[in-house]
């Protein structure tokens, strides 16, 4: 077994239960360049809110930290953003789907972030 199929393994069972529960679901996507976040409704068939890394204005501000969009840093960041596009659109609960990555490092850069600027978890 390769290391996306194990990955996706381990993410069957969490999308199982948070399709269940019937919530919005924040899918976070991370590459060894960027990170992605998606707000995803409840009948999973289309995206609310996302935020991610290549976006102009989170580019912007990590330049200016000399950073890139594969650290700690820009992760909190597009946490930080993803919950406040979520504000807007209404959105105050839904359910974190690491997509099978670890809950460490930028993962969990973003979750906490989101979670600073109010979204519950």
């Amino acid at each position: 077994m390769d290391k996306k199929t194990s990955r996706l393994r381990r993410a069957a069972a969490t999308r199982r239960k948070i399709h269940e529960l019937r919530v919005h679901r924040l899918a976070v996507h991370r590459t060894n360049l960027h990170i992605y976040a998606n707000i995803i409704s409840p009948e999973g068939d289309r995206v609310l809110v996302s935020a991610s890394t290549l976006e102009p204005e989170v580019r912007k501000e990590l330049a200016s930290q000399k950073a890139n969009g594969g650290n700690a840093a820009a992760a909190s960041l597009v946490g930080k953003r993803v919950a406040e596009k979520a504000k807007a659109a209404g959105i105050e609960l839904v359910a974190f789907d690491r997509s099978g990555f670890r809950y460490h490092g930028r993962v969990k850069a973003l979750a906490e972030a989101a979670r600073e600027a109010g979204l519950k978890f």
